[in-house]
Formats: C-alpha cells, sequence, structure tokens
C-alpha cells in the first residue's frame, strides 16, 4: 500500500507527464515509462471496464475505487491537468520565443527515453530488430507528414481527443504531435488557455473513449510480446528525434487566425545558432531522464 508522499511522487510524475504532453514530438507516455508507472497506468485504465463500472452505479464506491486504482489515477490525472493548465502558456511562449533552446532539452530527454526504454527488452533477435526498424520508419514518415488543415466541428474534436489520447500513452508519439498532424494543436491549447468548456469536453469525452479502448490492446501487446512491442516503441522514439532536432528551415509557411506567419514545412539543418547552449540543454534533458529512472527505483 502507498504512503502519503508516495502518492505525492506520482503527481510529480503526472506533472512531468504533462509537460511533455504539451510539446509537439514529446510523449507523456515515455516519461509514464522511464519513471517505472507505464505498465500500472495501463493496468488501472484498462481496469475501468463494464464490470466495475456496476460497482459505481450500485452506489457501492469504495469497492469501485479499489477496483480501478482509483488513489493511483486520481494523483496522476492531477499532476498531469496541474501541468497541462499552468505550462501551456509559458512552453508555447518558449517554443515562439526560442524555440531552439526549447527542442535542444526535449532532444537530450528523448534520446536518454529511447535508452532506458530498450534497457527493459530481455533479448535481442531477428523479430526486435524487425519491430526497432519498423517502429523507427513509421515514426519518421509519421513526422514528416505535413500539418492538416482540418474542421472546427465538434464531432472532429472528438476524434481528435480520441486519436491524440491513443499517442500519448506511447512512449514515442506525442498526442500533441497528432492534434499537429490533424490541424488543431492551436486550437484546442486555445481552448485551454481560454476554458473553452463545449471544446475541452467533447475532447475529453474523445480521449476517454479512446484511451479506455486503445489501453486494453497496448496491455495485451505487453503481456504477450512485450520485446517485439517495447522494441517498436524503442524505434517510435528515436524516430521521433527527427521531430525534435532543433535547429530547423521553414520552407512553407501560413498565416493563423490572428494573422501571424508561421511554419508549415521545415527541414532540419546543420547547428547555426545556440550551438553550445543546446548542447549543454541536451546534456540537461538528458540526465534530468536519468535522474527520474533512479528516482522510480526507490522503494515507493
Amino acid at each position: 500500500m502507498r504512503s502519503i508522499a508516495s502518492y505525492g511522487l506520482v503527481t510529480l510524475k503526472g506533472i512531468a507527464m504533462g509537460a511533455a504532453d504539451v510539446v509537439p514530438g514529446v510523449s507523456g507516455g515515455t516519461i509514464a515509462f522511464i519513471t517505472g508507472i507505464y505498465d500500472e497506468l495501463l493496468e488501472s485504465i484498462k481496469s475501468v471496464n463494464p464490470a466495475n463500472l456496476k460497482l459505481l452505479f450500485r452506489g457501492r464506491f469504495r469497492e469501485f475505487w479499489k477496483a480501478v486504482n482509483g488513489n493511483f489515477l486520481l494523483s496522476l490525472i492531477f499532476g498531469i491537468g496541474l501541468s497541462i493548465f499552468t505550462l501551456a502558456r509559458v512552453i508555447t511562449s518558449l517554443l515562439q520565443n526560442c524555440p531552439v533552446l526549447v527542442f535542444a532539452f526535449f532532444f537530450g530527454l528523448i534520446l536518454a527515453s529511447a535508452w532506458f526504454v530498450s534497457k527493459d527488452i530481455r533479448e535481442w533477435n531477428y523479430k526486435t530488430l524487425i519491430g526497432l526498424v519498423v517502429g523507427i520508419v513509421l515514426a519518421v514518415w509519421v513526422s514528416s507528414v505535413t500539418a492538416a488543415r482540418t474542421p472546427d466541428a465538434l464531432w472532429f474534436i472528438f476524434l481528435c481527443g480520441f486519436v491524440a489520447i491513443c499517442a500519448m500513452i506511447l512512449p514515442g508519439i506525442s498526442g500533441s504531435f497528432i492534434l499537429l498532424l490533424m490541424g488543431k494543436y492551436e486550437y484546442v491549447l486555445g481552448a485551454v488557455k481560454n476554458l473553452d468548456a463545449a471544446v475541452l469536453g467533447v475532447f475529453a469525452v474523445g480521449a476517454v473513449v479512446g484511451i479506455t479502448t486503445f489501453s486494453r490492446l497496448l496491455s495485451y501487446a505487453l503481456r504477450r510480446f512485450r520485446a517485439v512491442t517495447l522494441a517498436v516503441l524503442t524505434g517510435f522514439i528515436i524516430g521521433s528525434l527527427k521531430k525534435v532536432w532543433p535547429w530547423k528551415e521553414a520552407v512553407q509557411t501560413y498565416v493563423d487566425s490572428h494573422g501571424v506567419e508561421k511554419p508549415l514545412v521545415e527541414v532540419n539543418v546543420m547547428p547555426d545558432a545556440f550551438v553550445w547552449q543546446a548542447v549543454v540543454l541536451m546534456l540537461v534533458g538528458f540526465f534530468l531522464v536519468w535522474g527520474l529512472e533512479k528516482l522510480s527505483k526507490r522503494p515507493a
């Protein structure tokens, strides 16, 4: 049984997950994995099923809460929500004003994440190597897709929530990046800033439906084919490094609803600015992951 302090640690991990999920290209699922709560998160989400929901509807609240690992989920969701609502404005401002330094930090974080996820693969063979290559190729392909211009209708916001939450719990694939590809990153982030209840409510419903469905599939894959699944996820993380390479050049732009010109298609270029500062932040990101991994090994 966890102590109050250990639930506080879970909240801190949730804060780290929320901060990662705000940034396109960085996965909260990766943070969950390296901090040692990934499997518990999947199992807890999976436990929100019809059988346990019957306990809730029958008024057996204590049994329901225990069955779904409620204290853990509440602590984690509180941390994620606190982080998203407090850091959304800060992180978007940093991305606008010093993108090279922000992405350098996350490049180091993701590089370390790939290493730590791969450490959990007990045996390397042709199956895991194929999984690794498949993961890299898919991540590179996804990160190369041009962001789309899409409708603001609520049915599409529901779909965005459904798809983004599935990506959000996958190490190496960012829900924010999926929103960017679906053309709704700034739209949803604006809804968070402005507390748009309609948009956030529909998005949340889509997310709940998506996560309760997808978590079962992912949990099954990790239980039955853990090494290959982890190899694919490691490939996803390595492939996502292409998206967060700090130095980029815009080759196609668009004008947003506020009349601001923003990059639509970018290509990676050789380091040309803030080189030593970026290297330092890469190292900070790498050793932050190392510290989180060591912290996660402490007894609860």
